[in-house]
C-alpha cells in the first residue's frame, strides 16, 4: 500500500479496499480509518464528540455514534443488506454509542459502505479527507 488518504468519493473507496486487503495480507489486528480534522472544520456536533473513525477487523466494522447518527446509521443500513448492527454498547462513562456491524461481503462494496458512512453518519461533506492511520 502506497498511499494513505483521500478526499474524494473515488479515490476514498479505493484507499477503504486497499487497507483492506493490506490489513487481510498483513493479518493485522485490525483497519482504522480516521477523518482528518481539517474537514470538521466549522461542524460543531463533530467537534463536540471528537474525530470520527471507523475500524475494520475480522468482517467487523466498529464506529462510535451519537444517537442521531445511530438513526443515520441505521438508514443507511437499509441500502447495504449484507451490512448488519450486531452489537450496541452505551458505556456508562462515555456519551455516545459504540457499534458494531458485520460486514459479510467483498471489499469493494466494504469500501462503499465506509465512504457511505463517512458521509451519511457523520454529515461530512463530499471532499472530506480521511486516512489510514492503522493497517
Amino acid at each position: 500500500m502506497t498511499r494513505f488518504d483521500a478526499a474524494d468519493p473515488e479515490t476514498r473507496r479505493a484507499l477503504y479496499a486497499d487497507a483492506i486487503a493490506a490489513h487481510r495480507e498483513r493479518e493485522s489486528q485490525f483497519l482504522t480509518i480516521e477523518v482528518d480534522e481539517s474537514s470538521l472544520e466549522g461542524n460543531p456536533a463533530v467537534a463536540e464528540h471528537g474525530i470520527p473513525w471507523l475500524q475494520f477487523a475480522d468482517d467487523t466494522i466498529n464506529l462510535d455514534c451519537t444517537n442521531d447518527e445511530l438513526e443515520r446509521l441505521k438508514s443507511l443500513l437499509s441500502d447495504f443488506p449484507a451490512f448488519s448492527i450486531d452489537e450496541l454498547t452505551r458505556p456508562e462513562n462515555a456519551d455516545g454509542i459504540n457499534v458494531r456491524l458485520r460486514a459479510t461481503t467483498d471489499p469493494e462494496r466494504i469500501a462503499q459502505f465506509l465512504d457511505a458512512a463517512i458521509q451519511t453518519v457523520y454529515v461530512l461533506p463530499e471532499a472530506t479527507k480521511v486516512w489510514a492511520v492503522e493497517v
